[in-house]
């Protein structure tokens, strides 16, 4: 005998019904076949009424159904009333929360390396982008090079130069490529028990890795997005207010396609008193600090380059914290008697209560619990620009970046040097520099497209003990880039011996602290081959 009590439906109601719903009769089921507008409106609706989600379809959405059509999907049902609905809940009444029920797919290609970190800015949206390691850059799209041409730039008596240069760079990275790969085949020979895809694919990630370096920041990539509502507002809202000209044209195009699915949740964004209000806001602030900062730190001033990573801030007492975390949810005490409790405690008692909560993590994926999130870190990075793209990827912490430019010099691989390639990467570096310095002055935001990978960039990273577990253990992987694994071997150091949590390091067993491998990705395209061929 079940202990769910299954609604009944006629004949008529189930044969609608069965289309949009996965079952008729559990208490489990999701929605399919519907526009996201009619999922989102039927999620709010039903937060205010008594009836069932299917009931409530059958009631209020489905007036205007044609059922005479394809019997598998119509995707006009409920969207009158859909609408109707989110006018007044989430427009005239400001619910924004409603705006999280309808989610989005979206495409976005040929945007630049500057563009897409302006893409992926939110914290509750999910991004894919196309890497570096994959993807080969000599490839042309169009008969051109893969990078964005600025109409403004091009527009200028400096257009031209920003072409012939860009070129050159892209030259330089086709010719260093296959020299690269030569260079990797004779440094690992290939093992007789892998299959030559599995060693060619491996070889050829090494090799871009390598020479990734030398694309300019203008190199376009292909972004996939998935968001709600809510999150697409706000990343619209703060691109229409960015001094990018891209991500400015790049917003519009966004809001057109969005519109055609999810039209109701964006209909603030461009009325003046709603979204171009806020982006107004945004970009007077933007601008006001600008100033203020311009001032304080004129652009001669030399730069303070300082450690790559440093230990900003953290808390010295966080230990006896995390286990009053650990231990807050078991008791029936207060925080402040529980605390008081955990100080008077041996090292050795602190220490199991650490043990019991972590566990026996059997990979790196079981993760301990949310007490992790009582203690934070701020780390001030200055890496190259490549290894930031993917650090920045990580969403729950916080990150700010400078102005990405030449002036911190940049990192070029040994092994570059090693296969007789120092000369040329160098001179790729210079041309790339030289560009930026002639765009800077009339194109301030733009002048950042001609900067190379390998330049290093200074950025911020804030983020709590069980983000940082999830981060570093990731990011020193063997088949990690070198570039950003010694930033996350580094930050895990310091973890250990300069905020002297020691148990908090110990608790992330999974960061990898082994020098850098021979073939990153030979494990990962062997493990991958195995799984080929069960299937």
């Amino acid at each position: 005998m079940t202990v769910y009590i299954a609604e009944d439906f006629t004949p008529d109601e189930a044969d609608i019904l069965r289309r949009y719903f996965t079952n008729l009769d559990g208490p489990v089921f999701a929605l399919v076949n519907l526009p996201e507008v009619v999922k989102g409106a039927l999620f709010a609706r039903y937060s205010r009424s008594s009836k069932s989600l299917r009931r409530l379809f059958l009631d209020e959405f489905v007036g205007d159904l044609d059922i005479t059509g394809d019997a598998t999907i119509d995707a006009t049902v409920g969207l009158r009333r859909a609408e109707e609905l989110y006018d007044r809940v989430f427009f005239e009444y400001g619910d924004d929360s409603v705006a999280q029920l309808g989610g989005v797919h979206l495409a976005c290609e040929q945007a630049s390396n500057l563009l897409t970190k302006v893409l992926e800015w939110g914290r509750l949206m999910a991004y894919l982008e196309q890497s570096t390691r994959y993807i080969a850059y000599d490839a042309r799209l169009g008969g051109r090079y893969r990078y964005y041409r600025d109409p403004e730039v091009l527009g200028s008596s400096l257009g031209l130069r920003y072409i012939g240069d860009m070129d050159r760079l892209f030259d330089s990275y086709a010719e260093l490529v296959p020299t690269m790969t030569d260079f990797y085949r004779d440094q690992f020979p290939k093992d007789a028990s892998d299959s030559d895809f599995v060693y060619r694919q491996a070889i050829r990630a090494k090799a871009f890795d390598a020479v990734r370096g030398v694309l300019p920041a203008a190199s376009v990539s292909n972004v996939g997005i998935y968001g709600t509502g809510q999150g697409y507002e706000a990343l619209l809202l703060r691109m229409r207010s960015h001094p990018l000209p891209e991500a400015r044209a790049y917003a519009d195009l966004m809001l057109g396609e969005l519109r055609k699915v999810i039209p109701s949740f964006l209909k603030r964004v461009d009325l003046d008193d709603r979204g171009v209000a806020w982006s107004t806001y945004l970009a007077s602030t933007r601008s006001a600090v600008d100033e203020i900062a311009g001032a304080l730190f004129p652009e001669g001033a030399p730069a303070d380059d300082g450690p790559s990573v440093a230990l900003l801030d953290w808390d010295p007492d966080g230990e006896v914290k995390l286990v009053t975390a650990m231990l807050y949810a078991h008791t029936h005490v207060s925080e402040a008697a529980l605390e008081q409790r955990v100080r008077s405690m041996t090292v050795g008692e602190r220490l199991a209560v650490i043990n019991a909560y972590v566990g026996d993590r059997a990979n790196r994926r079981h993760k301990p619990g949310r007490a992790f999130e009582r203690l934070t870190y701020r780390f001030d990075v200055l890496a190259d620009y490549g290894a930031f793209r993917d650090l920045q990827r990580h969403r729950m912490l916080s990150i700010e970046w400078q102005q990405l430019s030449p002036r911190h010099g940049f990192t070029r691989p040994e092994a570059v040097d090693l296969a007789g390639c120092g000369e040329r990467f160098d001179e790729a570096m210079e041309r790339s520099s030289a560009l930026h310095d002639a765009l800077v002055d009339r194109f301030p935001a733009q002048a950042a497209y001609a900067v190379s990978l390998a330049y290093k960039v200074r950025f911020y990273l804030h983020l709590n003990a069980r983000e940082a577990m999830h981060m570093l253990e990731l990011r020193t992987t063997p088949q990690g880039h070198p570039a950003y694994r010694v930033v996350g071997q580094e930050m895990h150091r310091l973890i250990a011996d300069k905020a002297g949590h020691r148990a908090v390091a110990e608790a992330m067993r999974y960061v990898d602290h082994s020098p850098e491998p021979s073939l990153e990705r030979l494990d990962a395209e062997r493990r991958a081959e195995v799984r080929r061929q069960s299937r």
